[in-house]
């Protein structure tokens, strides 16, 4: 499709040509070109679509909610590359109102980019209304009652993150039922903090920071209605007058002052539950609609609640295993040997969403003739298993280097013939190297390879090379095999890095682009200090759609520099 005004016209000249409105996005759903037909059904420029997130933007349900990401066909078919039509999606135009279309996604290949996804879609034929929730009044049909549960349900239940989760309740319940939603919470240590006062108007939610915070502790005997609810024992309606009398605690205090701040006139408050405990409160207040809560909102709103409860209860284990389990990784990682003309630091960062420990792992430690043995290994799993068999492989490796003066690889031969009867560990890979002075008094690094990214040498100058030699297969496969050692020198002010794959691999590139990106990066790097140097390389070379550990372990022979 290339002409002679460059690719990017040409798909312009091309998407001009279709007779009904078409854009085109990127492998996330980007915005990177659209046609005139496009841009006169959607009632927006060229220049207000390209750049923008095509689900974001356009994407409605057909009340003009923002319709879910896990329900969206056209996302789905553009984020999948196959190819997909519907007649059942409503489209936001520029001017607010909605566009019915019936719509066809397929990918494509237009020559600038590696995947592209080309939506078409024309109207349906219905007549267009405005992009808008629907009334606010509170008085939902049982239809959409219905679905405003089932919404809740998906939405909550799709995240492992509390302060996210909480986000999306406030956005589902205001502005439906109420123009105001408070959020109370009750942490482990029973301290109570109010996490949302937000505020919906305009189509959009503000919060109002100010409201926001600690809370004083809940009372144990007080009849009102927020103290009640924080104890689990009841729904209850409130207004203005229902805290002008004497205030019978801190909690009371403070509500008085968030309906004197939000000119709530009617509010329903409602304990959110899991099973052993109270997690905390919801409130919803009407200060802009006029009408007051009913029994049936209490009923909607107590099932909002318990739904909601199911999900924080969800995160907060999620958050809590995974706090336990990262101080258990940590923990297990060594110190690291203090040695003359050398430094070294060391980093282990966790998977961004795992919930669980994993095998990724690195140890350095002082033979008895003075060499400095280095290891960087990744048992394979994310689980308790794979920290447990990274422990024990970690544990043996040392016994097996302090007690025998052997070249790295007769080493890692015995530790995969171990490797059978340790329960824990089905697979893994590892560098295992001796870092020493040779005759000729230059610091040599000996080391064998069992299936592991290669090691990575830079120079002082910035010259960066990737140490492929001794490479062999990872432990447990064939554990009779004999493996190979491989030897350099390293110059002063080299530094090597030994790391685990999450450091290089993505899965949107292929694992050769990961190794250049480190590459780089390190060699730029070359004249910052140790510690810098490392920082910032993971902070640079970790793709950010990484989805797996990193343990990163770096030595510098020679002075390090400092700024």
């Amino acid at each position: 499709m290339k002409g002679p005004d460059g690719p990017q016209e040409a798909v312009a000249r091309a998407l001009d040509a279709l007779g009904t409105g078409a854009y085109l996005t990127d492998e996330q759903g980007f915005i990177v070109a659209v046609n005139a037909r496009g841009e006169e059904l959607l009632a927006r420029p060229a220049s207000d679509l390209v750049g923008q997130d095509a689900h974001d933007l356009l994407h409605r349900t057909s009340c003009g909610e923002p319709m879910p990401r896990a329900q969206c066909r056209i996302r789905e078919s553009i984020l999948g590359g196959r190819t997909e039509q519907g007649c059942d999606a409503w489209l936001e135009r520029g001017d607010g109102t909605l566009l019915p279309v019936a719509w066809l996604a397929t990918p494509c290949d237009i020559g600038i980019r590696p995947s592209a996804t080309l939506v078409l879609f024309h109207s349906a034929g219905r007549s267009e209304r405005p992009a808008q929730r629907p009334p606010a009044s509170g008085r939902l049909s049982e239809l959409e009652r219905l679905a405003l549960l089932a919404e809740t349900t998906t939405l909550l239940t799709s995240t492992l993150d509390i302060h996210e989760a909480l986000r999306r309740l406030i956005s589902l319940v205001a502005p439906r039922l109420a123009d105001w939603a408070v959020i109370d919470l009750i942490s482990e240590r029973d301290e109570v903090w109010r996490f949302a006062v937000a505020h919906a108007e305009g189509g959009t939610v503000a919060f109002r920071e100010d409201l926001q915070g600690p809370m004083p502790p809940v009372p144990q005997e007080s009849p009102m209605p927020l103290s009640r609810a924080l104890r689990g024992v009841a729904s209850s309606f409130a207004g203005p007058e229902t805290y002008q009398g004497t205030p019978d605690s801190g909690i009371a205090i403070e509500q008085r002052r968030l309906f004197e701040a939000t000119g709530m006139h009617s509010a329903i408050m409602v304990p959110i539950r899991s099973l052993h405990d109270v997690l905390g409160a919801l409130t919803l207040g009407r200060a802009d609609q006029p009408e007051r809560f009913t029994a049936t909102d209490t009923a909607l709103l107590e099932d909002i609640a318990r739904r909601a409860s199911l999900a924080l209860e969800n995160a907060r284990l999620y958050q809590r295993q995974r706090k336990v389990a990262e101080t258990m990784q940590r923990h297990l990682l060594p110190k690291l040997p203090r040695t003359a003309g050398r430094s070294m630091t060391a980093r282990y960062l966790p998977a961004p969403d795992a919930s669980q420990v994993g095998g990724d792992w690195y140890d350095a430690f002082t033979l008895t003739d003075g060499a400095t043995a280095l290891a960087v290994g990744d048992v394979v799993g994310h689980d308790l298993d794979a920290a447990a068999g990274m422990a024990q492989l970690r544990n043996m490796l040392r016994a097996y280097a302090v007690s025998q003066q052997k070249p790295p690889s007769k080493i890692v031969e015995w530790l995969d013939q171990a490797t059978l009867h340790i329960a824990e560990v089905s697979m893994a890979t590892l560098i295992f190297a001796r870092m020493s002075e040779n005759a000729d008094g230059q610091c040599e690094l000996s080391w064998t390879n069992a299936g592991h990214p290669p090691p990575l040498l830079v120079t002082h100058e910035g010259m960066a090379r990737y140490l492929t030699d001794g490479h062999g297969v990872l432990l447990g496969v064939t554990p009779e095999r004999v493996r190979p050692d491989a030897t350099a020198e390293l110059p002063p002010g080299s530094t090597l890095l030994l790391y685990t794959d999450g450091l290089i691999e993505s899965p949107g590139h292929t694992l050769d682009e990961g190794l250049d990106r480190l590459r780089r990066h390190a060699a730029a790097l070359a004249h910052h200090p140790l510690e810098s140097f490392t920082d910032e390389l993971l902070a640079r070379a970790r793709p950010p759609d990484n989805d797996d550990d990193v343990a990163l372990l770096t030595v510098r022979h020679g002075p390090d520099p400092s700024f």
